[in-house]
């Protein structure tokens, strides 16, 4: 391959004549400027530059060989003028970086908040801006927590709880505790690694995860990472072109996936404010006018245009032709949709908002589930039909009530990647024991030995819709939330 001097690639800096360095490589983006679907601010900031610290995090390393030709390749830097070429610490990377290095110790995180707090000041602020932020007002996402505070607790005493075992099975896979890594997109943003962190510290922990469509390794890259008997499920946003669909979830099912959950709440990605202005923030080179940038696209809206909004009931057929997979419709809200899901033929749904980042508003989760297990006992189809939740726990108090409410187990997405940003693989294995040791001490305490003895009726959800009582303050919720501000005047 031709060896490019960075002299050379630095003269091609304008949209006319854009190129620039990946993982070692100088490609001419001049003809994919206008089609790149993070619009072409973006990649205008990285002309005639090394732009592979902007690339990784969003985009799996293959990309490029599978959407573009050959010949955008000019060729190749030579690996010891990039290793002498200057490099300047801005002074993002500087705050990181003294970040990281006054973080608290590892043995000092005792809750998923404290590893929120830490993520707040360790992460980027593109990453911060993309992993927590909520649909318009984030008021869906706040009551994903809160709801849980609406539950009270109905312990049982004098039970024999010597012996505490969380273990339980989800489609047919044994877990060491109820719970799964749910499908988060971009993991690359919180760590170098990404979403391979997730694998090793599930299959240390006997936890299942749920594989992103939109994850920053790629699919068979997380594969490779996980070890022989390890369980992983497959989130799927279906594409406009079904053949791409049909070979992504054959290759799935070859591979030796276990379930396949269909997103079905994202026709339309949600409006995500503090993505999006921070998208906004970043300054564009003086030739980028207002025409030519995306203003009204944060990192979330610029990976998912592929995403088809034609997805509708009739569709399930077409998967159980495709695949023997379990097929779970992930993004469920209503007690109608979860009895459609059973009647089409599927093996579950996950009941779930999207964390509060797709339609405000939207229930929480942990609402709903009584009355979607009320409609499918009324239906009949309770049986051999598993129930899930995602969104907004916190705690292994969270995880016993949703049990305990007829859940099968409950998917954590964020407070995975805030522990995973800040202290690696060791920081998601931490949080994930923390959480199973408090569920053993929930169940302890209430008086139920094994995941089988969490009933209903341990369960006071007189309150649970009512969205006016009073909920206790969650003053470590509060701490770690960052509020939402109007873009106000720029003092003078």
């Amino acid at each position: 391959m031709k060896t490019v001097s960075l002299k050379e690639v630095a003269k091609h800096t304008t949209k006319d004549d854009i190129w620039v360095i990946i993982h070692g490589k100088v490609y001419d983006l001049t003809q994919f400027l206008p089609e790149h679907p993070g619009g072409q601010k973006i990649i205008m900031k990285y002309a005639g530059q090394d732009a592979t610290k902007a690339f990784e995090p969003i985009h799996p390393p293959d990309i490029i060989d599978r959407f573009l030709s050959p010949e955008v390749c000019m060729g190749q830097v030579d690996a010891a003028e990039m290793a002498t070429a200057e490099k300047v610490e801005t002074e993002e990377e500087k705050r990181v970086r003294i970040a990281h290095e006054q973080k608290p110790r590892l043995d000092e995180m005792y809750n998923a908040f404290d590893f929120e707090s830490v993520a707040k000041s360790t992460l980027t602020g593109d990453a911060w801006a993309y992993y927590s932020s909520g649909a318009d007002d984030e008021i869906s996402m706040r009551e994903n927590h809160n709801a849980f505070h609406r539950i009270w607790l109905r312990p049982r005493v004098m039970v024999d709880v010597a012996k505490v075992d969380t273990s339980t099975t989800m489609l047919g896979s044994k877990v060491s505790f109820p719970i799964y890594v749910t499908a988060t997109a971009l993991g690359k943003l919180g760590h170098p690694e990404g979403e391979k962190v997730l694998t090793r510290a599930s299959a240390k922990k006997g936890v299942i995860q749920m594989i992103p469509t939109l994850a920053s390794c790629s699919f068979d890259e997380i594969l490779d990472a996980s070890v022989d008997g390890q369980t992983q499920w497959l989130q799927l946003y279906v594409n406009s072109d079904r053949k791409v669909t049909q070979k992504f979830v054959e290759h799935a099912e070859k591979r030796g996936i276990k379930g396949l959950f269909i997103t079905a709440d994202a026709p339309q990605l949600g409006r995500r404010e503090k993505d999006m202005r921070q998208k906004y923030s970043q300054e564009a080179p003086d030739e980028m006018d207002n025409d030519t940038v995306q203003r009204d696209e944060g990192a979330a809206r610029a990976i998912s245009s592929f995403i088809d909004p034609s997805l509708c009931w009739k569709d399930v057929a077409w998967f159980r032709s495709i695949t023997k997979m379990p097929i779970i419709i992930k993004g469920v809200q209503t007690p109608e949709d979860a009895v459609l899901a059973a009647k089409y033929g599927c093996q579950g749904v996950v009941l779930s908002n999207h964390g509060g980042r797709q339609l405000d508003f939207a229930p929480s989760s942990i609402e709903i589930l009584p009355e979607v297990m009320d409609a499918l006992r009324r239906e009949g189809l309770d049986k051999n039909f598993e129930v899930y939740i995602d969104g907004g726990i916190r705690r292994g108090s969270d995880i016993l009530k949703a049990i305990a409410l007829g859940a099968k187990g409950v998917g954590i997405g964020r407070p995975f990647l805030f522990a995973m940003s800040s202290y690696g693989q060791a920081g998601v294995e931490r949080l994930m024991q923390l959480l199973q040791d408090e569920l053993v001490m929930c169940m302890r305490l209430i008086g139920a030995p094994t995941i089988a003895d969490l009933k209903p009726e341990m369960m006071d959800i007189r309150n649970l819709k009512d969205h006016f009582v009073a909920n206790p303050t969650d003053y470590l919720a509060k701490r770690a939330y960052e509020r939402m501000n109007p873009r106000g005047i720029s003092k003078l």
